[in-house]
C-alpha cells in the first residue's frame, strides 16, 4: 500500500469509530455515566446534537467568507464590447499579410 491508501484507510476506520460512538451516545447516552462521568442524559443528548451543528454552521460561514472575500479581491472583468473589438483587431491583423 503506498502512503495515500495508508491515509485513506486511517481516516476510513476513524471516521467509522466516531460514527459508532455518535450513535452510541445520541441513543444510549448512559454509557458515559457508567465510566465515571457526571454528567445529565440530557445534557449529552443536548451537546451531542449542538456539537456537530455548530460544526457545520461554522463551516458554512466559512465558505459563505470565502467566497465573499473571492468576489470582493478579484478584479471585474472586460466588458463584452472591448473583448469583441480586440478580437476583431487581432484577426483584422492576422489577415493583412
Amino acid at each position: 500500500m503506498n502512503k495515500d491508501q495508508t491515509l485513506g484507510g486511517a481516516i476510513l476506520i476513524i471516521c467509522f469509530a466516531v460514527s459508532i460512538l455518535y450513535l452510541a451516545t445520541l441513543f444510549y447516552p448512559a454509557w458515559l455515566t457508567s465510566i465515571g462521568l457526571q454528567i445529565t442524559e440530557a445534557d449529552v443528548r443536548f451537546w451531542i446534537i449542538a456539537t456537530p451543528v455548530l460544526i457545520a454552521f461554522i463551516a458554512i460561514m466559512a465558505i459563505g467568507a470565502w467566497i465573499g472575500w473571492t468576489m470582493a479581491t478579484t478584479p471585474p472583468p472586460k466588458p463584452i464590447e472591448e473583448i469583441t473589438s480586440e478580437t476583431e483587431k487581432s484577426v483584422e491583423e492576422n489577415k493583412t499579410p
